[in-house]
């Protein structure tokens, strides 16, 4: 496990130090899935023996088919979500917390029941913990230079997790359709990304049972309470300081946030 601490300790210093890194999967020769999550699984304790410091929630990436298709993989990947992640529609945000931020629009569901036990939850059963659907910002951030990064280095570095912004008003899920839900993103008053729930691994609740029954896998099922983020709408866009983002989520709404210095 030697590797893989010294990887960890790598992304954890770049984060610190906000210097994006070369490649891990080059530098220290982190290889494969596994050893990928025991990178990510390694920073998450360190960052939960802090004072206070809790999981809320986790995140889907790479729902996109071509971007799968880019990396060579065929399944998405998964990142946690900590408590200080989050920041509600309106929020001001600085940019002193990240590296090379980009934003996407998505949507994001709250559990409302436990997902118990070591089994996948069935449809049903997944559909039944689902407490609400909310409009959501991801702000993804990513310490490998350039965004030059193969599967092994977005897994190993949380899934290049850094916030996200939530919307304040819950929706149910039986009024939407959110496969058929369109999506735009605007920088500044300028649409920048365009998309639709299909767009997310076809259906964003695709995304998200895909989730729960990998956490189920690991031991590790979704509790009430979290945030599940299910994965972009569309095309990411980079941000710098002073811009403004809105996001049009079809029946769910907009969201909203603006960077700071």
């Amino acid at each position: 496990m030697q590797a893989e601490h010294q990887a960890a300790q790598a992304i954890l210093r770049a984060r610190a130090a906000r210097r994006p890194i070369p490649r891990i999967s080059e530098t220290h020769g982190i290889a494969g899935l596994d050893q990928a999550y025991a990178v990510a699984e390694i920073n998450t304790k360190v960052r939960l023996a802090e004072p206070g410091r809790r999981v809320v929630g986790l995140k889907v990436g790479l729902t996109s088919p071509a971007v799968q298709q880019q990396l060579g993989v065929d399944q998405p990947d998964f990142g946690v979500l900590f408590d200080d992640m989050e920041y509600l529609d309106g929020d001001a945000i600085p940019m002193s917390r990240l590296i090379q931020p980009k934003v996407e629009a998505e949507v994001a569901f709250v559990v409302g029941r436990d997902l118990g036990g070591s089994h996948p939850p069935t449809w049903g059963e997944f559909l039944n913990a689902l407490a609400c659907a909310l409009p959501a910002l991801e702000i993804v951030d990513s310490v490998m230079q350039d965004w030059r990064l193969t599967l092994v280095d977005t897994v190993s570095d949380n899934a290049s997790s850094g916030l996200y912004v939530l919307g304040l008003q819950p929706v149910t899920l039986g009024v939407l359709d959110l496969g058929r839900m369109g999506m735009q993103m605007s920088v500044n008053g300028t649409v920048r990304s365009e998309g639709t729930g299909a767009a997310c691994l076809g259906h964003p609740l695709r995304a998200a049972h895909w989730l729960a029954c990998t956490m189920a896998a690991r031991g590790q099922p979704l509790r009430a309470g979290q945030v599940i983020l299910s994965g972009a709408l569309g095309p990411m866009v980079p941000l710098a300081a002073g811009d403004e983002v809105t996001a049009t989520l079809g029946a769910l709404g907009r969201v909203g946030c603006r960077m700071t210095a």
